[in-house]
């Protein structure tokens, strides 16, 4: 369809228009088109597969006819095509769109004036891509480029680099006129939409047009309307000030007034003075009562509470007495001698460490605390499980990341290491005292071995 013959009319130009009866060689129509110098077209077309050509890239004229319709619309913009056939005119091409493509296809199917001046176009346009399709040795590494250039923002540029490569067979040249073919249909209903878009913006932007006109509208009848308050207010000020002015007049009398009534009647402001200090006092005295029969009416409610509270007191201390008296007191468990061993306790709170320590060194071992990472880092507790003979792990106090380090450290090093749920004395002496009863276990069978 893009291969029918059209012609490029040449412009005439000053001076070159030739005598009677002689015949100008400049304006020779080779293929359909006007091309200068008369440059006699190529013997043959180009073959329709590519034949073995060793490193050397096949040229513009070179490729098969089918292939130069993709070439030539895609890879050359229409001004770019517009302008380097005007060049090699010597002025500008005639006619459509439509009819400069169908005429560079004709005269790319052999080598002439235009295919050389469109072959250096697009060599200059895609160097880049020339320059990557050069590292492709074989025809699959040039088909898997291709591939990978299809997604790229070059098109054009691997196109050109794939169908000049001289490992372009015939089977990789048909695949990538498929693909183009497909892409070309593609970006047409990609252009069919983008119009379809536009028009759709433009309607947008017609509402958008009015519904603009009526906000300004709107804006300038507020502004008019703010103007129009601004004068009320300055008015309003005037008259504000006016009065002010009058105001501050009659108090300047009023004052004048007054110090004639002051001098008229020596010790008037001392008399005045005096009796704000006795309404003070007064209002003083009647809050210092109210406060008074406030405080006595809490001491009388206090007085009745402390009576109750004492009685349960009492009743509570005689049924703490009849237990104990039933209770028998359970021994506590014996302290083990840890012999210099470091105990370190994860967890507890601030105020029990001291009585964890206090209980540890009584037994001869030395006390290592860290608080689960409530205030000391996590981090830290490697070292000190590292430099711990026992672990005492309280679970309640200590974070999930401290309770699992000492859980994994202790499995692994085959540590001892006791869980407390609650901080207490008491627990701590358990804890203790399970150690003592565990090394007694463990030490009963080697004192048998020894005696067998």
């Amino acid at each position: 369809m893009c291969d029918k013959p059209t012609l490029f009319s040449r412009l005439p130009l000053a001076d070159t228009t030739p005598g009677p009866g002689t015949t100008d060689l400049s304006a020779i129509a080779v293929g359909g088109l006007a091309t200068p110098g008369g440059l006699p077209p190529a013997d043959g077309g180009a073959d329709e597969s590519p034949a073995a050509r060793g490193s050397r890239r096949r040229r513009l004229w070179e490729l098969p006819t089918q292939a130069l319709c993709p070439v030539i619309g895609v890879c050359l913009p229409m001004q770019v095509l517009r302008r380097r056939l005007g060049k090699v005119l010597g002025g500008q091409a005639q006619g459509n769109d439509y009819e400069l493509h169908c005429g560079a296809i004709n005269e790319c199917n052999h080598r002439s004036s235009v295919s050389e001046a469109l072959q250096k176009e697009l060599d200059q346009r895609y160097t880049v891509a020339l320059r990557q399709s050069a590292q492709h040795k074989t025809p699959e590494a040039l088909a898997r480029w291709w591939e990978a250039a299809q997604s790229g923002n070059d098109v054009a540029g691997a196109l050109w680099g794939a169908l000049t490569h001289a490992r372009c067979d015939a089977a990789l040249q048909e695949r990538v006129l498929r693909d183009i073919h497909m892409l070309q249909h593609q970006v047409g209903a990609a252009n069919r939409a983008d119009l379809q878009r536009m028009d759709e913006l433009e309607d947008e932007n017609a509402v958008l047009g009015r519904e603009l006109a009526q906000a300004q509208s709107r804006s300038t009848r507020l502004l008019a309307e703010r103007a129009q308050q601004l004068e009320s207010s300055q008015a309003e000020c005037l008259r504000l000030r006016g009065e002010l002015m009058g105001r501050d007049t009659l108090v300047a009398g009023l004052r004048e007034e007054l110090q004639q009534l002051e001098e008229s009647i020596p010790g008037l402001r001392h008399r005045h003075e005096q009796a704000r200090q006795l309404q003070h006092q007064q209002d003083r005295i009647h809050q210092l009562e109210r406060t008074l029969l406030a405080a006595q009416q809490m001491a009388e409610r206090e007085q009745r509470r402390a009576v109750d509270v004492q009685r349960q007191l009492d009743a509570a201390e005689a049924q703490l007495a009849q237990q104990q008296a039933a209770a028998v007191p359970e021994p506590e468990p014996a302290l083990p001698s840890l012999d210099e061993r470091s105990v370190l306790c994860v967890g507890g709170r601030p105020a029990v460490v001291p009585i964890y320590r206090q209980l540890i060194e009584r037994t001869g071992g030395r006390f290592l605390h860290h608080d689960g990472g409530e205030e000391d880092a996590v981090a830290k507790l490697d070292a000190s499980l590292a430099a711990a003979d026992l672990v005492i792990c309280q679970t309640g106090c200590i974070s999930h990341d401290a309770y699992w380090r000492v859980k994994d450290h202790c499995k692994r090093h085959g540590k001892k290491c006791v869980y407390i749920e609650s901080p207490s004395a008491s627990g701590m002496r358990r804890a203790l005292g399970s150690l003592s009863t565990e090394e007694r276990a463990e030490a009963a069978p080697l004192q048998a071995g020894q005696q067998d």
